[in-house]
């Protein structure tokens, strides 16, 4: 299980980090405690500070040069410490904007081979024709298996690729995209409608002293779902765990 963690929306990341960490430890599955959307150094320094055991640096909306650069950088001092790095190329956009966002900026699979080899990033979020958010009414993403056929030939069958902006996706298109080479999809949007849906019909049946239990319910249904879809369910007990890599480290490390 991959927690991602958006460090923007947190006061104190050492705390959290802590936290999260202590209730890893006590998971019955393995635990990976990941920085979602690092948009620059000095979070993924503190990510790391803070505990967790993997970052992820995205610089994708910056030139190639940029974000290869930010990404070496993050990922020479994460390396030393047993930690992993993400990074993103092409640019998953807004789904806001899906029209344009959904067919520009897609990752080319020879830009991604330079990229990896280059900066010695241990997994890559492709833009194969998703975006995040909720997608307008009516409008329909469309993922390039082609695109993605073509990206993990290139990388490799072993090379771990990921998936943003997996809500609003159907099912089949998500088991298709796991079976052709995605290795982690990012979910955030679904479970959040699924909260919300829960969270209203209990207020409207006048059970507010079960609120959190009906929502938790509703958040651990829609997960387990999705598992499903992607062909992971069971796949947990397949994995050794190494235990958390690394203790806290002070500001004088990084």
């Amino acid at each position: 299980m991959i927690l991602d963690v958006a460090i923007q929306g947190i006061t104190d990341p050492y705390f959290f980090g802590d936290l999260l960490r202590r209730l890893a430890e006590q998971s019955s599955v393995p635990v990976c405690i990941n920085l979602d959307h690092g948009k620059s150094k000095d979070a993924c320094y503190q990510a790391i500070q803070a505990g967790f055991t993997s970052v992820m640096i995205d610089k994708s909306a910056e030139p190639y040069e940029v974000n290869a650069a930010d990404v070496k950088d993050i990922c020479e001092i994460a390396h030393s410490l047993g930690i992993t790095v993400e990074a993103e190329l092409g640019h998953v956009g807004d789904a806001a904007n899906a029209e344009v966002d959904t067919v520009s900026c897609l990752t080319e699979p020879e830009d991604a081979k330079r990229f990896v080899e280059e900066t010695g990033v241990h997994c890559l979020a492709v833009a194969i024709g998703t975006a995040h958010g909720k997608y307008p009414k009516g409008f329909v993403p469309k993922l390039d298996f082609e695109r993605l056929k073509a990206i993990k030939e290139t990388l490799g069958a072993d090379y771990p690729l990921v998936l943003h902006g997996s809500s609003g996706m159907d099912d089949e298109s998500l088991r298709k995209a796991c079976q052709s080479g995605i290795n982690k999809v990012n979910i955030a949007t679904d479970l959040y409608e699924a909260a919300a849906e829960a969270a209203a019909e209990c207020l409207e049946g006048n059970k507010k002293g079960r609120l959190w239990r009906i929502v938790k319910d509703a958040l651990r249904y829609k997960l387990a779902a999705k598992i499903k879809v992607y062909g992971s369910d069971g796949k947990a007990w397949d994995i050794k765990p190494q235990g958390l890599p690394h203790k806290p480290i002070t500001l004088e490390e990084v």
